[in-house]
């Protein structure tokens, strides 16, 4: 891949096909499409530039918003909070970065890098450390490389700010998940500083020009009054697992998490069937009524809009709408043992092994 400029308006459909492959995870990224077109705007457009450009001795840093998605909506950042962050962490390490890393294919963390490279200057590098969102901060293909999480400097919208250094990558999750949990439930953050050379072998590549190219098929399917689900499929190897109705939904902020279950009643061709998409930040498992797993972490499970067929995040779910549910197989990282110790159905809680998309449905 070459390297590409990306101006104020590439940030809608990277902002679209950002909320698609975050996997109803990683916060509306309304809110950062917004900050990244205002730094872009001010500071100048962001250079996207491939792993292989950068060196083996640059220090390569991943910025990023944690806490629950739910908060986002009503508790909007200062704007300079992941900006400070990074130049904390630059003073702590006394060398400054060279090179940004979306923490996150997904959401509001698939936008935010992009505010933090314009207002810096520093390009950001196409891929990241899921392929998609999970909800907790050691989920990420680096852990899987021996990167550590810290250290990593945290930072809120009323000034607080805070240096991590812990003995895991489960440990930077716990302390930093409780202090965004007293900085109100969400915070930025930059972490897992690493070289040049150690992110290429760790990073999932090419990610960002796929959440582009996702945004740009949305945005011209609906253009064409066409639900972009089929197109999407198609391009993305995934498979079609339902479309229903909202009929009741249950969710709950705490722990630094939005957690909660929707249930769904089928409609058009899945008329007389249920269905349960459980989540944590982002959608985990999607079952039939009689607990039939259709899909699983680390799998992508993404919704979009029954009838405008935009993206739809877990925090937007309300009774009546109508999702069409698509899946979509995991980065292969993900699928080994170490990448299933990290995000697989058991880690979460669930009675259920990884069973691949593939064989739980049919192709479309």
């Amino acid at each position: 891949m070459t390297s590409f400029t990306v101006t104020a308006d590439d940030m809608e459909p990277i902002a679209l096909g950002g909320a698609f492959l975050g996997t109803g995870g990683g916060g509306d990224p309304h809110i950062g499409k917004l900050m990244a077109k205002a730094a872009i705007e001010k500071y100048g457009p962001v250079e996207v530039i491939d792993a292989d450009e950068v060196a083996d001795d640059a220090l390569c840093v991943p910025v990023a918003m944690m806490g629950a998605p739910t908060v986002m909506v009503e508790k909007l950042p200062r704007g300079d909070e992941a900006r400070e962050a990074l130049a904390q962490l630059e003073t702590f390490l006394g060398r400054k970065a060279n090179a940004l890393i979306c923490i996150e294919a997904g959401g509001l963390n698939s936008t935010i890098p992009f505010a933090v490279a314009s207002a810096t200057g520093l390009p950001l590098i196409d891929g990241d450390g899921m392929g998609r969102a999970f909800p907790e901060l050691q989920m990420v293909s680096f852990t899987m490389h021996g990167v550590a999480a810290t250290p990593m400097v945290i930072a809120d919208e009323k000034g607080n700010s805070s240096v991590i250094n812990t003995i895991s990558n489960q440990w930077t999750e716990k302390l930093a998940r409780a202090q965004t949990v007293e900085m109100g439930g969400a915070a930025l953050v930059a972490i897992y500083p690493m070289q040049g050379a150690v992110m290429k072998k760790g990073i999932l590549r090419n990610t960002l020009s796929l959440i582009r190219e996702i945004g740009g098929t949305i945005a011209s399917e609906r253009a064409q009054n066409r639900n972009p689900a089929g197109a999407l499929i198609s391009r993305l190897d995934g498979r079609r697992l339902f479309t229903a109705r909202v009929v009741d939904i249950e969710r709950r902020t705490t722990g630094g998490f939005a957690r909660g279950k929707a249930i769904l009643k089928g409609v058009d061709a899945d008329q007389g069937r249920n269905f349960t998409v459980e989540f944590q930040n982002e959608f985990l498992i999607a079952r039939e009524e009689d607990g039939t797993a259709l899909a699983t972490t680390p799998d992508l499970i993404c919704a979009l809009d029954a009838d405008g067929g935009l993206p739809i995040t877990t925090e937007q779910l309300r009774y009546g709408l109508a999702l069409s549910f698509i899946g979509m197989p995991s980065d292969p990282q993900w699928r080994t043992k170490a990448g299933l110790d990290l995000v697989g159905p058991r880690y979460f809680g669930y009675e259920q092994d990884f069973v691949p998309l593939e064989r739980l449905t049919k192709a479309a």
